[in-house]
């Protein structure tokens, strides 16, 4: 049987046992996490936040961005993830190292479980975000970390001077084709469509970009091995059938996010495609569990909702517990 047990503090030390239900725990610590904590935080509650890895979530994985308020000349997404950590410890959350393999909603206070332990909540703020799509190929698996990867910032230099591709049509995708043109010997940016679906700001750099080809209107079908790493991907072309084997070292995947909701387990209502539904206020069918950031149904996910979504939800929990 589970037992309550002390917090193991990542960001402050913490004395002595903490079996007294926390005003508020927050899951994910992500943009959306951080700043759910800040401003809970700033009205007087005890928060907590709960995250596997290490804060800032897909935003400390970003090398540049340019659409968010306040840097003109763009910010580098693991210093502005560091310094949204700094910001939410100076008003004293406390971060536990523990990823949240279950919850149980249905108890007050709300119960959630790590490996290690229960801890209890009187309100909860899901924010754990998405993560990346995989294609679902064969050998997708067996070559992650071998030349297929998710995160061209955290992999790309890996392949400096080599031949690699980019699959996908969106910001991310465009995103890391302009980041790998930099390093490698060339790129090719393969969509399904003939056109791309990134912000239009993008689309005149990549035309610039002298070591970058078009793959227009085209899939990938088949990864191909030499010992034991990625040797080449097996492309279809939509409107023809053609197939076109093309040699390259890395593959990097941006064709969308997957929410991270499998511990959820009932607990929370979610749409067709497994985020959690909410309204703008980040609530749930659930009193007392909220839901802010990539998680959340929206239109938009970007970094400057996620930290909109935190503060309502931080604001919709202060309120709750008032009551």
């Amino acid at each position: 049987m589970n037992e309550e047990r002390p917090l193991n503090e990542t960001s402050q030390e913490c004395k002595g046992s903490h079996l007294e239900a926390m005003d508020v725990a927050v899951i994910g610590a992500g943009p959306a996490g951080l700043t759910a904590g800040l401003y809970a935080a700033r009205a007087g509650l005890d928060v907590v936040v709960f995250e596997r890895i290490s804060p800032g979530g897909q935003l400390a994985q970003t090398e540049h961005m340019e659409n968010y308020p306040g840097f003109p000349e763009g910010a580098d997404g693991f210093e502005l993830a560091f310094s949204m950590k700094q910001q939410a410890d100076r008003f004293g959350v406390r971060h536990v190292g523990e990823e949240v393999v279950s919850v149980d909603f249905a108890q007050e206070p709300k119960v959630l479980t790590t490996a290690f332990g229960e801890y209890r909540a009187k309100s909860v703020i899901v924010a754990t975000g998405a993560r990346p799509r995989k294609l679902g190929l064969e050998l997708e698996d067996e070559l992650q970390g071998r030349g297929v990867s998710y995160c061209a910032t955290c992999d790309g230099n890996f392949f400096r001077d080599k031949e690699v591709m980019v699959v996908g049509g969106g910001n991310t995708a465009v995103g890391d084709a302009i980041y790998l043109s930099r390093i490698c010997k060339k790129v090719y940016l393969v969509h399904r469509r003939d056109k791309l679906r990134a912000t239009a700001i993008y689309h005149k750099r990549l035309e610039d970009l002298e070591n970058l080809e078009f793959v227009w209107s085209a899939a990938p079908r088949k990864l191909m091995a030499d010992e034991g790493a990625l040797a080449g991907v097996r492309v279809e072309m939509l409107k023809t059938g053609e197939i076109r084997d093309i040699p390259v070292s890395g593959l990097f995947v941006a064709v969308g996010t997957e929410p991270n909701t499998e511990f959820l387990k009932g607990a929370l209502q979610l749409d067709e495609t497994g985020y959690v539904v909410a309204d703008e206020s980040g609530a749930t069918d659930v009193p007392g569990v909220y839901v802010a950031g990539d998680v959340r149904t929206k239109f938009l996910r970007q970094v400057v909702t996620a930290v909109a979504d935190g503060a309502v939800c931080a604001e919709e929990a202060s309120e709750y517990l008032a009551i």
